[in-house]
């Protein structure tokens, strides 16, 4: 009697079409898995290599080696000949004292106000919206035409500034010249500084306080808090991530200044800031060493002493920023 042999089950039946479309989705899932990170953020890196870590091992090398345009035969190692030059320069010094001068006179205010500005804006008020984008709207000028505006503006003879101070009182018979004299030029320049960035900062602090829950105001106003209050003992401690990043960030450009004392001066050409040199910052020196007395080698010094000056109080703004606002929750 012939056996009956089972039919084969549908589901362990082979199908090679299907099996070899798995595979290839497979693989393709896997190097999408994979390798598409790395080539996305490929770019970044490559740029950075080319346009950020070369030019500083470059710019390391050149500082502790002889390099002047002027005088090609003046080559060689010179270890750390220029560095110890920087310890005697009187012109390095007075840059480095204009610029911590600004820098003081600029991030502190700017700051505070754009705490106080990003507090505001936070609150109901009608045209929200055109308020928030009007605080930008420094931000977005270009900086050179806003600091040929404030230079008009500082002008010692029908300045706008010596009109309003006039107005109260001060100056009125003997106008105030705002590149006289050091305090006078950082204050105008510490002016042009905060007009830019305070509206740029307190969106920052805007959008962080967004986050905060609307129960903790109503429950720190029954308790009796101001707005005041709340603002330095609730606002600051619950955004304290971003007045840190906004402090480094400010830290970094203040300490780098450049365009505004640049075109504050009226023959910015000479990069001197000032007759007499009132205003002049660190980056305008390295500007003027480089590429006008045409001494590269001491210039990279000079760079490298900003870049790590600029280290070390980007570091302790940090710490000093993270120890107050977290002392005060």
């Amino acid at each position: 009697m012939p056996t009956t042999r089972a039919a084969p089950d549908p589901a362990t039946r082979p199908r090679p079409t299907a099996g070899r479309q798995s595979t290839w989705r497979d693989r393709l899932h896997r190097f999408d898995a994979r390798y598409v990170p790395y080539l996305l953020i490929a770019p970044f890196f490559l740029l950075f290599f080319v346009f950020g870590l070369f030019p500083m091992v470059f710019n390391g090398v050149v500082a502790l080696r002889h390099w002047r345009l002027d005088q090609p035969e003046l080559t060689g190692w010179a270890g750390t000949e220029n560095f110890r030059r920087l310890f005697t320069d009187g012109d390095f010094g007075n840059a480095l004292y204009n610029t911590f001068g600004i820098f003081l006179l600029s991030t502190v205010p700017q700051l505070l106000l754009a705490l106080v500005v990003a507090s505001m804006l936070n609150r109901r008020l009608r045209a929200q919206t055109w308020w928030r984008v009007s605080a930008l709207l420094p931000y977005i000028t270009p900086i050179t035409a806003s600091t040929l505006v404030f230079n008009v503006f500082f002008a010692r003879d029908h300045g706008m500034a010596n009109w309003a101070l006039g107005l109260v009182g001060i100056g009125a018979e003997n106008p105030i010249d705002w590149r006289a004299d050091k305090l006078h030029s950082w204050i105008a320049i510490a002016t042009m500084v905060n007009w830019k960035w305070i509206g740029y900062n307190a969106l920052l602090y805007l959008a962080a306080m967004q986050s905060i829950p609307r129960d903790v105001y109503e429950a720190s106003a029954l308790d009796g808090a101001g707005p005041w209050r709340q603002l330095w003992r609730i606002t600051v401690p619950m955004i304290r991530p971003v007045v840190i990043f906004t402090v480094v960030l400010s830290t970094i450009g203040g300490l780098q200044l450049f365009t505004e004392p640049m075109l504050f001066d009226l023959n910015a050409q000479a990069a001197t800031g000032g007759a007499g040199g009132e205003w002049q910052t660190v980056a305008q020196l390295i500007y003027k060493v480089g590429w006008k007395d045409l001494n590269l080698g001491y210039a990279a010094a000079m760079s490298w002493a900003l870049f790590l000056v600029i280290l070390v109080v980007a570091a302790l703004n940090t710490l000093l920023t993270n120890r107050i606002s977290g002392g005060r929750k």
